[in-house]
């Protein structure tokens, strides 16, 4: 990014000129940490072991010991993926009905701002 060009979208697109499509550099990284949350470990031809298997445990039986495996399973991804470029300050994870809604406060490392983004999936 500190090379005066936009960084590329995440996933990958085309625009409406036929190339790749380029991202904010504010939702760039929302659209990274969103890529490791929902991707399940093995989705990932070459990088098998991309992901956080978030999707995977949602439907075991909820307690105290799902969440807390839960929210220590989304901060140990965005770490090993994102490390470089945010800090992880806090994971918050609710199942309701049929919706799964994440919430991460985040440190981008580049200029030490503080950050929040939500996502939430139907399940």
């Amino acid at each position: 990014m500190s090379n005066g060009m936009a960084p590329i979208a995440a996933p990958l697109a085309i625009d409406g000129r036929g190339r790749t499509a380029e991202a904010a550099p504010e939702s760039h990284l929302r659209d990274l940490i969103e890529n490791v949350l929902f991707t399940a470990p093995g989705e990932r031809v070459m990088r098998p072991q991309f992901g956080s298997g978030l999707l995977q445990l949602v439907f075991a039986p909820n307690s105290d010991q799902l969440a807390a495996t839960l929210k220590m399973l989304v901060i140990s991804a965005l770490t090993q993926w994102l490390g470089d470029v945010i800090q992880v300050a806090d994971v918050q994870i609710d199942c309701q009905d049929a919706t799964l809604t994440v919430s991460v406060s985040y440190i981008i490392r580049s200029t030490n701002e503080t950050a929040d983004a939500t996502f939430e999936r139907a399940l």
